[in-house]
């Protein structure tokens, strides 16, 4: 019996819920830490980009006015699917970031239980950042976090699944949609996320993935009129400044890139970064003569 060929895999971007190829038609070369070929990755375009941030903003309304209970959900089950891929995924980490399969498979334990722990935290990240406020007057004056609406995510260049995780997870479990700039040197391990996003139950568009050269693809998603915030902890500091720069135009929340140790338990800054505060004031009104209110 001859011996049979490898089916080579072919990336695709995931983009509103389907798996294009690039608008260009361009890809590039994916190789390990020893510079072994891997893969061919799609190159992303300005209008991929802006495809993605279409989807995105489409997909807002629904995504962000799901029950907090219910995001939560549909996060849990994503870590579900993670964990019945995990060999595979150990594999690709292994390969993007020259681990050995035992460190490697160590690293995807802990990526799949951030995503647990963010799931775990829509539904109680109100109660944290909001509440009623004290006030001098016949007044009730309550504050509660909302969604800051579209944010483009530069995943960090040197931890390929754990710190894309880490900035992914918290955008979407507080209601927000995200265009994802996957490392630009390790983007497999992005782009097979994308396919457990697709089969579980996140809504397409909520989650859109690109891979190619970063600065290509975040410089016209930071001057996006309909982008909201972008998190630019994959850009090194001359590209933060530019892209920061650009973001100013329409005052986009911008959170600039910082050393991060995405080994350690995360607190609640990534998620605070991108929800507005919505503060509401109402008479309490008085009863009878006596003024007692209620």
């Amino acid at each position: 019996m001859s011996d049979r060929l490898t089916i080579l895999k072919t990336y695709k971007l995931y983009v509103g819920g389907k798996f294009p190829r690039s608008e260009s038609g361009r890809v590039y070369e994916v190789t390990d830490s020893k510079g072994k070929w891997l893969a061919n990755a799609p190159l992303s375009s300005r209008k991929d980009a802006r495809d993605a941030v279409v989807a995105a903003r489409k997909a807002f309304g629904a995504w962000s006015g799901a029950t907090a209970y219910n995001r939560g959900q549909v996060l849990y089950r994503v870590a579900e699917m993670l964990e019945g891929r995990r060999d595979q995924f150990t594999r690709e980490v292994a390969d993007a970031e020259g681990l050995s399969k035992s460190k490697a498979a160590a690293l995807v334990d802990a990526t799949i239980d951030r995503w647990v722990w963010y799931a775990g935290w829509t539904d109680k990240i109100a109660q944290v950042v909001g509440g009623g406020n004290p006030v001098a007057g016949p007044f009730f004056n309550l504050s509660s976090p909302e969604p800051t609406g579209v944010v483009a995510v530069l995943a960090p260049q040197e931890s390929s699944f754990l710190g894309l995780v880490s900035v992914l997870a918290p955008v979407i479990a507080t209601g927000n949609t995200a265009i994802v700039v996957a490392s630009e040197k390790a983007p497999l391990p992005a782009l097979s996320l994308a396919e457990v996003l697709a089969t579980s139950d996140v809504p397409g568009g909520v989650v859109n993935v690109l891979s190619g050269r970063t600065a290509e693809i975040a410089t016209p998603l930071a001057s996006h009129q309909d982008v909201n915030a972008i998190d630019l902890a994959g850009a090194d500091e001359v590209l933060a400044k530019e892209l920061e720069i650009a973001a100013a135009d329409n005052l986009k929340r911008v959170l600039r890139p910082q050393p991060v140790d995405y080994a350690e338990t995360p607190g609640t800054d990534r998620m605070t970064a991108f929800l507005e505060t919505k503060t509401v004031w109402h008479p309490t009104g008085s009863l009878g003569a006596s003024g007692s209110s209620y």
